[in-house]
């Protein structure tokens, strides 16, 4: 890693906020610059790739049970449209920016190191809890798998401390540790240690798994499907409003936007429990963004970043509202509050060899979406730490499989802990917290940079500014204090941020090399999960 010194380090308030600048963030990257082989329909399948996993196999069953109802299909199109104006954002920065660190790399040329430090505290929520919340998907399908074979884990053994353990609808035991998912955390750790590569039929082979499972459980499902579970699709909200309310529908869109607002959206089902749903599943949609990371590889970025965040997200929204209508359909919703609620339907349907197909299809999907996670958290430490905001052994490369081996193995074993021992709910409530509030701050910062810094080259530019932007950081905000309104989350969330930000003002103001007067040169290693798959 080559280094030269800049004139004069920054000193004051300004130090804060210093900036990289665009042509800075291009030297940066310029030597471990990736082929620009990726088109368009690469673009697609990557972002269909790493959207579809746990949130269509885990949560979907768990927002229905506990707050849309036959109305999660609704949840799903206002999670789909925010995520649509999220997505612009993003194709008109990963355009202007083709580098790594995505979000982080993009607070850092727009609104300076603090913001930067700040996104980085997100994206740690964004992708380390997701990576944990996945792996409590995966066990659960792989204990009902086991199951279905003859092979019965301990209940103690497959849930979080204190957490009840569903079979056939009734309470078996309570949790002591999720040991499954602590083992699956370790395998991949242990495979990113190692170094994986990945060819590109072997990626196109798992989207294609995945697609295929989802594609037969529509299919198939449809035919099992008994209209009377649609009905009510928006079931009455519990407790009911107080007694003189204005009912209608427009008078409980009012009353639930309020609710939200005001942190009082505690009830169950109605239309706040719509809005609570799409919060909570928008873990589902988590992974287009990762289409802006492959920015430097695409042919044209201009046209075909837009196209792949935006086509990959039609495709899965649709493929989202059929899965959920089909599983409400087949299940009454009430008895999907389960961590593994397709493995519940397609067990209904009475067919134990379609069963074992789609949950061997429903685990193969969840382990790669696992494994991108944890991959892309280490990578950003390990981009924070080449900046100097992090030790510098998070940027330890081993000398024989070339890669970030203390960085792996410190998030491996932290991720580990939170799998095995954090609720379903907590982990992905948290999840959503971080990753909303990081979709807003990327609206934001398209904002912020038309306004600063209009002469920048900006191959694509997000339409109908900037009511787009605007709309998308709205958007995040109301779903983000949806989410806060549980005590639990909120107060986690605040103090996991604020002691992120002391950490930066006890260490990474001390040692940021962009503070120094110091510009980083050169690039990290080519990954060793490469982007490219040829469709």
């Amino acid at each position: 890693m080559a280094e030269t010194r800049a004139p004069a380090a920054a000193t004051g308030l300004r130090r804060l906020f210093m900036r990289k600048s665009v042509a800075q963030m291009h030297a940066e990257h310029a030597q471990g610059e990736l082929k620009k082989s990726l088109g368009a329909l690469n673009l697609v399948s990557l972002g269909i790739g790493c959207i579809i996993g746990t949130g269509i196999f885990v949560l979907t069953g768990r927002a229905a049970a506990q707050f849309a109802g036959p109305g999660i299909m609704i949840s799903f199109v206002i999670t789909g449209v925010l995520c649509a104006f999220v997505a612009l954002c993003y194709a008109e920065l990963a355009a202007m920016l083709p580098v790594s660190g995505s979000a982080y790399s993009y607070s850092y040329a727009s609104m300076g190191e603090l913001v930067a430090w700040f996104m980085g505290l997100l994206l740690v929520l964004e992708y380390g809890l997701a990576a944990a919340t996945v792996a409590v998907g995966w066990s659960s399908y792989a204990v009902s798998l086991l199951q279905d074979i003859g092979i019965d884990i301990p209940p103690e053994l497959t849930a979080a401390p204190g957490v009840a353990v569903m079979q056939g609808g009734e309470i078996v035991g309570h949790g002591v540790a999720n040991v499954p998912a602590i083992c699956a955390i370790g395998a991949v750790t242990a495979l990113l240690v190692v170094g994986i590569q990945e060819s590109a039929t072997a990626n196109n082979i798992i989207v294609v798994v995945k697609l295929a499972v989802v594609i037969a459980f529509i299919c198939v499902g449809a035919f099992f499907v008994d209209p009377a579970n649609w009905h009510p699709m928006i079931p009455e909200q519990v407790p009911p409003p107080p007694e003189g309310a204005e009912r209608g529908l427009w008078a409980d869109i009012r009353r639930a936007l309020l609710d939200v607002i005001t942190a009082e959206n505690t009830s169950r089902y109605g239309i706040g429990g719509i809005i609570t749903a799409a919060a909570t599943i928008f873990f589902a949609y988590l992974g287009f963004e990762a289409v802006s990371t492959a920015g430097a590889e695409a042919r044209d970025p201009a046209r075909d970043m837009p196209i792949g965040i935006i086509g990959s997200l039609l495709v899965c929204t649709a493929l989202y509202i059929l899965t959920s209508a089909v599983l409400v359909g087949i299940v009454p919703f009430a008895e999907l509050d389960t961590p593994a609620p397709i493995a519940v339907a397609v067990n209904a349907m009475g067919m134990p060899w379609f069963a074992v197909l789609v949950k061997i299809g429903a685990i193969a999907g969840i382990s790669s979406v696992m494994l991108v996670l944890l991959y892309g958290q280490t990578r950003i430490f390990y981009t924070m730490a080449r900046d100097g905001l992090l030790p510098e052994a998070f940027a330890r490369v081993h000398p024989r499989y070339r890669t970030p081996w203390i960085d792996t193995l410190i998030v491996g074993v932290v991720t580990a802990g939170f799998a095995g021992f954090m609720s379903l709910d907590a982990l992905a409530n948290l999840t959503n917290v971080g990753s909303l509030a990081a979709f807003g701050m990327v609206c934001l910062t398209v904002l912020y940079l038309r306004v600063t810094q209009p002469a920048l080259d900006r191959p694509f530019r997000a339409p109908l500014f900037p009511l787009v932007p605007v709309i998308g950081a709205l958007m995040c905000g109301l779903l983000l204090m949806s989410l806060m309104a549980h005590a639990e989350t909120r107060d986690f969330f605040l103090i996991y941020l604020g002691g992120g930000i002391l950490l930066y003002f006890v260490y990474g103001l001390r040692h940021s090399k962009l503070g120094k007067g110091e510009i980083v040169i050169g690039a990290e290693p080519v990954p060793d999960l490469p982007k490219k798959l040829d469709v």
